[in-house]
């Protein structure tokens, strides 16, 4: 009987035996069969999100750049 804290000889075994390797095999079929779970969206889908996606960003970069050109001007006339 094994105390506690105390390996057994199998248990030392597959500890000596555990490579990098495997971790990386196993962690690569662990990825490939959550990448299977993942509800894809279908080509139409993506390019609506993809045009979504744009605009918004076309959207907030022109506020930004706005509010820039306004905030640059207030502070040059402070300073000036």
């Amino acid at each position: 009987m094994a105390q506690k804290g105390i390996k057994t000889t199998k248990q030392s075994q597959k500890a000596q035996t555990h490579r990098p390797e495997g971790r990386i095999a196993r962690w690569w079929r662990e990825t490939i069969g959550e990448l299977r779970k993942v509800n894809w969206p279908t080509t139409p889908e993506a390019l609506r999100l993809t045009r979504i996606v744009l605009i918004v960003m076309l959207l907030m970069s022109l506020m930004l750049g706005l509010f820039d050109f306004i905030f640059s001007r207030l502070l040059a006339l402070i300073i000036a």
